[in-house]
């Protein structure tokens, strides 16, 4: 199973700055988490970012914050307890028909089709064994499939990021890297942004 650009979403979760410094290889997971925010604009890719109670702990690094459709400021450790699910899979509001619907065509009777689900969610974040997991883990729940980048994501010990990819991929979770996920949305070196994209890694 491939990642699809056009099924895709990207979740990057609580990579503030007051954070960072105390995460192992912070610099590294921040860096690949901005290539995947420039890859998902280039490629169209909706991209969404978290921030654990930023009124203490400031807010996401600005360069990867304006890369995100919107900001969730949380105080759960998973995101989708405040709300993160309804961002990803929004209702689409159905119109009653107009008339009787026996006078109706049959095309006209039926409720118009939503708009094609990104039920693939990359999640790229700190901290690994606390807000990414149990955001991983209710995704999982609602039957996304749920892709980890495991080098941009860490904690603040190596232990406890290896701890939560065992347990991830146990739950079902795919672990992947970022170049892993950027060749595969783009599946072909003749996709016209392959350069772009290309340079993003080089």
């Amino acid at each position: 199973m491939l990642l699809d650009a056009d099924e895709s979403q990207l979740v990057l979760i609580d990579l503030q700055a007051r954070l960072l410094p105390a995460i192992a290889h912070g610099d590294e997971c921040l860096a690949n988490a901005l290539r995947l925010a420039q890859a998902a604009k280039l490629l169209d890719v909706p991209a969404w970012g978290t921030e654990q109670n930023p009124g203490k702990l400031g807010g996401n690094d600005a360069a990867l914050k304006a890369l995100c459709r919107q900001t969730l400021a949380k105080l759960q450790f998973s995101a989708c307890e405040e709300g993160l699910t309804e961002w990803l899979r929004p209702e689409v509001p159905t119109k009653p028909p107009v008339g009787n619907a026996r006078s109706l065509p049959k095309h006209l009777q039926k409720p118009a089709a939503s708009a094609p689900e990104r039920n693939s969610v990359v999640l790229a974040g700190v901290e690994a064994h606390v807000c990414v997991l149990q955001t991983a883990l209710d995704l999982l729940e609602d039957e996304f499939e749920v892709w980890v980048v495991t080098d941009a994501c860490s904690s603040r010990t190596e232990r406890n990021r290896d701890a939560a990819y065992d347990r991830l991929a146990g739950a079902g979770a795919e672990l992947v890297t970022t170049e892993m996920v950027l060749f595969e949305w783009l599946r072909t070196a003749e996709h016209p942004l392959f350069k772009d994209i290309q340079g993003l890694i080089k």
